[in-house]
Protein backbone atom coordinates (compact mmCIF):
# COMPACT_ATOMS: atom_id res chain seq x y z
CA UNK A 1 0.00 0.00 0.00
CA UNK A 2 1.06 3.31 -0.04
CA UNK A 3 1.42 4.79 3.34
CA UNK A 4 1.25 8.46 5.03
CA UNK A 5 2.64 8.30 8.32
CA UNK A 6 1.07 10.77 10.65
CA UNK A 7 3.53 11.62 13.90
CA UNK A 8 5.29 13.30 16.07
CA UNK A 9 6.97 12.55 19.22
CA UNK A 10 10.16 10.44 20.01
CA UNK A 11 7.47 7.31 20.60
CA UNK A 12 6.30 7.49 17.12
CA UNK A 13 9.63 6.58 15.57
CA UNK A 14 9.77 3.16 16.28
CA UNK A 15 6.73 2.62 14.67
CA UNK A 16 7.86 4.75 11.41
CA UNK A 17 11.31 3.20 11.07
CA UNK A 18 9.41 -0.41 10.96
CA UNK A 19 7.25 0.51 8.26
CA UNK A 20 10.29 1.64 6.30
CA UNK A 21 11.96 -1.02 7.05
CA UNK A 22 9.07 -3.87 5.95
CA UNK A 23 9.67 -3.10 2.21
CA UNK A 24 5.89 -4.36 1.48
CA UNK A 25 4.88 -0.52 1.77
CA UNK A 26 5.93 2.58 0.49
CA UNK A 27 5.55 5.89 2.72
CA UNK A 28 5.22 8.07 0.69
CA UNK A 29 5.19 11.18 3.40
CA UNK A 30 4.77 12.12 6.98
CA UNK A 31 2.52 14.19 8.64
CA UNK A 32 3.74 15.67 11.67
CA UNK A 33 3.15 18.56 14.18
CA UNK A 34 4.66 22.60 12.71
CA UNK A 35 8.55 23.08 14.50
CA UNK A 36 8.28 24.17 18.07
CA UNK A 37 10.46 26.10 20.09
CA UNK A 38 13.24 24.25 21.74
CA UNK A 39 16.04 24.20 24.22
CA UNK A 40 17.79 27.46 26.28
CA UNK A 41 17.73 29.78 23.13
CA UNK A 42 13.88 28.73 22.48
CA UNK A 43 14.75 28.30 18.70
CA UNK A 44 12.43 26.19 16.55
CA UNK A 45 13.09 22.69 15.84
CA UNK A 46 11.93 19.94 13.67
CA UNK A 47 9.79 17.37 15.63
CA UNK A 48 11.85 13.59 16.11
CA UNK A 49 9.36 12.19 13.50
CA UNK A 50 10.17 15.09 10.55
CA UNK A 51 13.69 14.57 11.68
CA UNK A 52 13.86 10.50 10.87
CA UNK A 53 11.60 11.23 7.59
CA UNK A 54 13.81 13.64 6.39
CA UNK A 55 17.07 11.43 7.10
CA UNK A 56 15.14 8.42 4.42
CA UNK A 57 14.40 11.36 2.17
CA UNK A 58 10.63 10.78 2.91
CA UNK A 59 8.31 14.38 2.11
CA UNK A 60 6.89 15.92 5.63
CA UNK A 61 4.26 17.89 5.87
CA UNK A 62 3.70 19.98 8.44
CA UNK A 63 -0.14 22.25 8.91
CA UNK A 64 -0.95 24.28 11.02
CA UNK A 65 -4.29 22.31 11.18
CA UNK A 66 -4.68 19.01 9.27
CA UNK A 67 -7.73 21.15 7.79
CA UNK A 68 -5.66 23.71 6.25
CA UNK A 69 -6.65 23.35 2.45
CA UNK A 70 -3.06 23.39 1.42
CA UNK A 71 -2.39 20.22 3.13
CA UNK A 72 -6.11 18.15 2.14
CA UNK A 73 -4.56 19.19 -1.61
CA UNK A 74 -1.55 17.66 -1.55
CA UNK A 75 -2.74 14.42 0.28
CA UNK A 76 -5.36 14.34 -2.37
CA UNK A 77 -2.61 14.32 -4.63
CA UNK A 78 -0.68 12.06 -2.68
CA UNK A 79 -3.53 9.48 -2.69
CA UNK A 80 -2.49 7.22 0.04
CA UNK A 81 -3.82 4.01 0.65
CA UNK A 82 -3.74 3.81 4.46
CA UNK A 83 -2.65 6.38 6.89
CA UNK A 84 -1.21 4.67 10.08
CA UNK A 85 -1.01 7.40 12.78
CA UNK A 86 1.43 7.37 16.50
CA UNK A 87 0.95 10.52 18.70
CA UNK A 88 0.15 12.95 15.84
CA UNK A 89 -1.14 15.31 18.44
CA UNK A 90 -3.73 17.23 16.50
CA UNK A 91 -7.47 16.00 15.88
CA UNK A 92 -8.28 15.44 12.48
CA UNK A 93 -11.40 16.36 10.54
CA UNK A 94 -13.78 14.04 8.73
CA UNK A 95 -12.66 15.45 5.54
CA UNK A 96 -8.88 14.36 6.00
CA UNK A 97 -10.08 11.00 7.39
CA UNK A 98 -12.10 10.32 4.10
CA UNK A 99 -9.09 10.52 1.78
CA UNK A 100 -6.89 7.20 2.29
CA UNK A 101 -9.39 4.24 0.76
CA UNK A 102 -8.36 2.46 3.58
CA UNK A 103 -8.96 5.70 6.45
CA UNK A 104 -6.17 6.13 9.11
CA UNK A 105 -5.22 3.49 11.32
CA UNK A 106 -3.97 5.18 14.78
CA UNK A 107 -1.46 3.11 17.41
CA UNK A 108 -2.70 3.53 20.79
CA UNK A 109 -1.23 2.26 24.01
CA UNK A 110 -3.13 0.69 25.51
CA UNK A 111 -5.67 -2.48 25.62
CA UNK A 112 -8.37 -0.43 24.15
CA UNK A 113 -11.25 0.33 25.24
CA UNK A 114 -9.37 0.81 28.51
CA UNK A 115 -7.52 3.72 28.95
CA UNK A 116 -9.24 6.15 25.98
CA UNK A 117 -7.20 9.63 25.57
CA UNK A 118 -4.11 11.61 25.37
CA UNK A 119 -2.24 9.35 28.85
CA UNK A 120 -3.04 5.90 28.58
CA UNK A 121 0.43 4.79 29.95
CA UNK A 122 0.17 7.43 32.89
CA UNK A 123 -2.72 6.34 33.88
CA UNK A 124 -2.38 2.64 33.62
CA UNK A 125 0.51 3.33 36.21
CA UNK A 126 -1.12 5.05 38.63
CA UNK A 127 -3.97 2.99 38.75
CA UNK A 128 -1.82 -0.03 39.28
CA UNK A 129 -2.42 -1.75 36.38
CA UNK A 130 -0.45 -5.29 36.17
CA UNK A 131 -1.07 -6.26 32.25
CA UNK A 132 -1.40 -2.85 29.57
CA UNK A 133 -0.60 -3.14 26.15
CA UNK A 134 -1.37 -1.48 22.29
CA UNK A 135 -3.52 -1.57 20.25
CA UNK A 136 -4.28 -0.49 16.34
CA UNK A 137 -7.85 0.24 15.55
CA UNK A 138 -9.79 2.60 13.05
CA UNK A 139 -10.26 6.22 13.32
CA UNK A 140 -13.46 7.65 13.79
CA UNK A 141 -15.22 10.74 14.72
CA UNK A 142 -15.23 9.38 18.56
CA UNK A 143 -12.09 9.32 21.19
CA UNK A 144 -10.26 6.38 20.30
CA UNK A 145 -13.73 4.45 19.90
CA UNK A 146 -12.98 2.98 16.30
CA UNK A 147 -13.28 -0.43 15.39
CA UNK A 148 -9.97 -2.99 16.81
CA UNK A 149 -7.53 -4.63 14.13
CA UNK A 150 -4.90 -5.86 16.99
CA UNK A 151 -3.50 -5.77 19.89
CA UNK A 152 -0.50 -6.58 21.63
CA UNK A 153 0.14 -6.82 25.69
CA UNK A 154 2.61 -5.94 28.17
CA UNK A 155 3.66 -6.65 31.71
CA UNK A 156 3.82 -3.82 34.05
CA UNK A 157 7.27 -4.04 35.85
CA UNK A 158 6.92 -3.19 39.59
CA UNK A 159 9.61 -0.13 39.52
CA UNK A 160 7.91 0.87 35.59
CA UNK A 161 8.10 4.61 35.09
CA UNK A 162 5.74 5.91 32.88
CA UNK A 163 8.98 6.82 30.30
CA UNK A 164 10.13 2.83 30.62
CA UNK A 165 6.81 1.50 29.75
CA UNK A 166 6.02 3.81 26.73
CA UNK A 167 9.63 3.31 25.73
CA UNK A 168 8.76 -0.67 25.27
CA UNK A 169 5.15 -0.69 24.17
CA UNK A 170 6.71 1.98 21.37
CA UNK A 171 8.84 -1.42 19.90
CA UNK A 172 6.57 -3.59 20.32
CA UNK A 173 3.61 -1.61 18.95
CA UNK A 174 5.55 -0.80 15.75
CA UNK A 175 5.59 -4.77 14.84
CA UNK A 176 1.58 -4.47 15.51
CA UNK A 177 1.29 -1.56 13.27
CA UNK A 178 3.18 -2.94 10.22
CA UNK A 179 1.44 -6.28 10.43
CA UNK A 180 -1.74 -4.43 10.76
CA UNK A 181 -1.02 -2.47 7.64
CA UNK A 182 -0.06 -6.05 6.23
CA UNK A 183 -2.97 -7.73 7.22
CA UNK A 184 -5.31 -4.62 5.90
CA UNK A 185 -3.43 -5.01 2.72
CA UNK A 186 -4.19 -8.82 1.89
CA UNK A 187 -7.38 -8.65 3.11
CA UNK A 188 -6.59 -10.90 6.44
CA UNK A 189 -7.67 -8.61 8.82
CA UNK A 190 -10.55 -7.13 9.30
CA UNK A 191 -11.76 -3.99 12.17
CA UNK A 192 -14.41 -5.49 15.07
CA UNK A 193 -16.04 -3.07 17.95
CA UNK A 194 -14.81 -2.66 20.55
CA UNK A 195 -16.85 -4.12 23.38
CA UNK A 196 -19.02 -2.02 25.17
CA UNK A 197 -17.74 -2.77 28.81
CA UNK A 198 -14.27 -1.63 30.64
CA UNK A 199 -14.21 1.92 29.04
CA UNK A 200 -12.17 3.78 30.88
CA UNK A 201 -10.69 7.63 30.21
CA UNK A 202 -7.21 9.13 30.22
CA UNK A 203 -7.45 12.41 30.12
CA UNK A 204 -3.64 14.42 30.11
CA UNK A 205 -2.22 14.74 33.31
CA UNK A 206 -1.87 18.25 35.02
CA UNK A 207 0.66 19.39 36.88
CA UNK A 208 -1.97 19.62 40.01
CA UNK A 209 -2.51 16.02 38.96
CA UNK A 210 1.16 14.83 40.04
CA UNK A 211 0.71 16.71 43.21
CA UNK A 212 1.36 14.09 45.75
CA UNK A 213 -0.93 13.84 48.34
CA UNK A 214 0.74 12.78 51.84
CA UNK A 215 -2.49 11.07 53.34
CA UNK A 216 -2.65 8.56 51.04
CA UNK A 217 -0.77 4.83 51.45
CA UNK A 218 2.55 4.87 50.38
CA UNK A 219 1.60 2.53 47.55
CA UNK A 220 -0.99 5.16 45.88
CA UNK A 221 2.60 7.58 46.26
CA UNK A 222 5.07 4.97 44.71
CA UNK A 223 2.16 5.08 41.18
CA UNK A 224 1.86 8.73 41.14
CA UNK A 225 5.68 9.58 41.58
CA UNK A 226 6.46 6.53 38.49
CA UNK A 227 3.02 7.03 36.38
CA UNK A 228 4.39 10.92 36.92
CA UNK A 229 8.27 10.65 35.37
CA UNK A 230 9.15 11.90 33.34
CA UNK A 231 6.42 14.39 33.10
CA UNK A 232 5.01 16.17 34.34
CA UNK A 233 7.17 14.77 37.25
CA UNK A 234 5.43 14.10 40.39
CA UNK A 235 6.26 17.14 43.23
CA UNK A 236 5.40 18.42 46.96
CA UNK A 237 6.27 21.86 48.40
CA UNK A 238 8.98 22.11 51.13
CA UNK A 239 9.78 25.44 52.52
CA UNK A 240 7.19 27.36 50.16
CA UNK A 241 9.73 25.81 46.95
CA UNK A 242 8.21 23.48 45.15
CA UNK A 243 10.15 20.07 45.01
CA UNK A 244 9.87 17.72 42.15
CA UNK A 245 10.13 13.69 43.54
CA UNK A 246 12.13 11.79 40.71
CA UNK A 247 12.19 8.38 42.41
CA UNK A 248 10.63 7.13 45.66
CA UNK A 249 10.12 3.47 47.19
CA UNK A 250 7.53 2.41 49.86
CA UNK A 251 9.52 1.14 53.25
CA UNK A 252 6.88 -1.12 54.83
CA UNK A 253 9.05 -0.90 57.88
CA UNK A 254 9.35 2.45 58.96
CA UNK A 255 5.54 3.54 60.44
CA UNK A 256 6.31 6.11 63.21
CA UNK A 257 6.12 8.86 60.55
CA UNK A 258 2.87 11.09 60.46
CA UNK A 259 1.65 11.97 56.79
CA UNK A 260 4.16 14.45 55.40
CA UNK A 261 6.57 13.98 58.07
CA UNK A 262 10.37 14.31 57.36
CA UNK A 263 13.14 12.19 58.35
CA UNK A 264 16.49 12.38 57.48
CA UNK A 265 19.70 9.94 58.22
CA UNK A 266 23.46 9.94 56.71
CA UNK A 267 22.24 7.86 53.98
CA UNK A 268 18.44 7.95 53.28
CA UNK A 269 16.01 10.14 53.63
CA UNK A 270 12.28 9.14 54.38
CA UNK A 271 8.96 10.71 54.40
CA UNK A 272 5.46 9.63 56.39
CA UNK A 273 2.46 8.45 54.30
CA UNK A 274 -1.10 8.01 54.83
CA UNK A 275 0.25 4.04 55.77
CA UNK A 276 4.12 3.10 56.03
CA UNK A 277 6.83 5.96 55.01
CA UNK A 278 8.44 5.86 51.30
CA UNK A 279 12.26 6.40 50.97
CA UNK A 280 13.00 9.35 48.56
CA UNK A 281 16.02 7.96 46.24
CA UNK A 282 15.97 11.27 43.49
CA UNK A 283 14.43 14.22 44.09
CA UNK A 284 14.92 17.67 42.34
CA UNK A 285 14.58 21.60 43.83
CA UNK A 286 13.41 23.76 42.08
CA UNK A 287 15.52 25.55 39.94
CA UNK A 288 18.35 22.72 39.87
CA UNK A 289 19.25 19.07 38.67
CA UNK A 290 18.44 16.02 40.54
CA UNK A 291 19.72 14.68 43.16
CA UNK A 292 20.42 11.89 45.49
CA UNK A 293 17.67 12.42 48.10
CA UNK A 294 19.86 12.26 50.81
CA UNK A 295 22.21 14.52 49.33
CA UNK A 296 19.68 17.05 49.08
CA UNK A 297 18.77 16.16 52.50
CA UNK A 298 21.91 17.27 54.24
CA UNK A 299 21.99 20.19 52.13
CA UNK A 300 18.81 21.78 53.32
CA UNK A 301 19.05 20.28 56.72
CA UNK A 302 15.86 19.08 57.84
CA UNK A 303 14.93 19.95 61.33
CA UNK A 304 12.95 17.83 63.79
CA UNK A 305 9.06 17.94 63.09
CA UNK A 306 10.00 19.09 59.52
CA UNK A 307 7.04 18.03 56.80
CA UNK A 308 6.74 18.24 52.70
CA UNK A 309 3.50 19.46 51.51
Amino acid sequence: MKLVFAGTPEVAVPALDALIASGRHEVAAVVTRPDAPAGRGRRLVASPVAQRAEEAGIEVLKPVKPRDEDFLARLREIAPDCCPVVAYGALLPQVALDIPSHGWVNLHFSLLPAWRGAAPVQHALMAGDEITGASTFLIERGLDSGPLYGTVTEVVRPTDTSGDLLTRLAFAGSGLLAATMDGIEDGSLKAVPQPADGITLAPKITVEDAQIDWSAPALRVDRVVRGCTPAPGAWTVFRGERLKLVQAVPVPDRTDLEPGELSAGKNNVYVGTGSHAVELLWVQPQGKKPMKGADWARGVRIAADEHVG
